[in-house]
């Protein structure tokens, strides 16, 4: 199991700085560098649960999980670094309407949670995204979100695992989620 200690928390942070600079840089080739060759990159669909009143009075009454698509439901996305690396490469097509003009967007991270993992370099991660999204002058969004990571060195550099996006939205009034969140 990983120690975690404020160094490793500084260097996780910046690693998600350093990520979001790239993907509002529109540096997408550079960002598939960032994730592992078995990357699973997942957005579950979210819906409004009704509450299990066998749970009544627990914290699973309650629990987030219940809202997201699991088994039989189609999440948003679910993808491995060839789908990821075909949705970068149609980003430079000029026939690509949700890229072409580019959105211009703006991530905010924040309370990264770095907690250990089972494999010694290997870690869980948490974090908040707020990404500001505009596009043709007048198209003005905001997306938020909780991310649950796994991030993973190798050869020394730290790279993304796993990424789940639980998206703060149940219905999707924003034009595109080909973003990467």
């Amino acid at each position: 199991m990983s120690t975690i200690n404020l160094e490793l928390i500084s260097q996780v942070e910046q690693f998600y700085f350093r990520e979001a600079r790239m993907l509002d840089n529109r540096q997408y080739q550079q960002w598939l560098g960032l994730l592992t060759e078995d990357i699973i990159y997942r957005i579950p669909g979210r819906h409004a649960a009704f509450a299990d009143p066998k749970k009544k009075e627990t914290e699973a009454f309650l629990d987030v999980g219940q809202e997201l698509s699991q088994g039989l439901d189609t999440p948003l996305r679910d993808e491995n670094l060839l789908i990821l690396s075909v949705r970068v490469m149609r980003a430079f097509k000029q026939n690509s309407w949700t890229d072409n003009p580019p959105a211009r967007t703006r991530r905010f991270v924040s309370n990264i949670e770095v907690l250990p993992d089972s494999k010694p370099d290997e870690f869980k991660v948490y974090s908040n995204l707020m990404l500001s999204y505009s596009r043709h002058q007048k198209d003005n969004y905001l997306y938020t979100a909780q991310r649950e990571d796994q991030l993973r060195l190798v050869n020394g550099e730290m790279k993304i695992a796993r990424r789940e996006v639980i998206l703060d939205w149940n219905v999707i009034t924003a034009p595109s989620l080909s973003l990467f969140f």
